[in-house]
């Protein structure tokens, strides 16, 4: 009778031992569903993403975050949306190979908002936004979030923000610089270049949560 030992290292790789002899079996990664089988699935409650073949859900949005986040979208529509520059969007699934994200906010300049035969906005966002804005959650992974907003500058982002309630900080990305962390009351706001006729200091972003 030959008698053998298994050795299981993580899941992709198989030690098998039997007398005499070791071999290892390399076993190929388990692949996710594609950006189409996952765009197919139903809708979830907070929404889910797909980055890099992989599924997860955002968590369930906070007071602090509910709060920042309807009022930049605000702020922000204020600024440009009546000049048809761009229009801030809360929760809009953009999907861009590989990747299908849900930004906290997601800024379009108005030529690049999807329209439908009849002039409306379209249901589907097959692009990045120009303006990617995130708001950490508690418990949520800031390693997470920082490679959507990475994703999104690499399909054509002019900036992304990473807000943190927190620690009343913002980390701001632009392609191809240095990221910048500003959390000082005094500090102003790096804008999108379309954004240039809106100035906001941390002081002004996180006293949102006050009013």
């Amino acid at each position: 009778m030959m008698i053998w030992l298994v050795r299981y290292y993580g899941s992709s790789k198989v030690e098998t031992v039997r007398l005499g002899g070791t071999f290892t079996v390399v076993q190929a990664p388990k692949k996710g569903p594609t950006l189409e089988a996952f765009l197919a699935l139903p809708e979830t409650k907070p929404a889910s993403e797909y980055t890099n073949g992989s599924i997860s859900q955002k968590p369930m949005p906070q007071g602090k975050h509910s709060a920042l986040q309807q009022d930049l979208a605000n702020i922000i529509n204020t600024s440009v949306r009546s000049k048809k520059i761009a229009r801030a969007f809360p929760e809009l699934r953009c999907s861009f190979a590989p990747n299908s994200v849900v930004p906290d906010i997601a800024v379009l300049l108005w030529e690049h908002i999807p329209r439908d035969d009849n002039g409306e906005i379209a249901n589907v966002v097959s692009l990045a936004p120009d303006w990617t804005i995130e708001i950490l959650s508690p418990g949520q992974s800031s390693a997470k979030v920082i490679k959507k907003i990475l994703s999104c500058l690499r399909h054509g982002a002019q900036m992304g923000w990473l807000i943190n309630p927190k620690d009343k900080s913002v980390f701001v990305y632009c392609p191809q610089q240095e990221i910048e962390v500003l959390d000082e009351p005094e500090n102003v706001l790096p804008m999108p270049a379309f954004m240039s006729e809106l100035t906001l200091t941390v002081k002004d972003l996180f006293e949102l949560l006050l009013e």
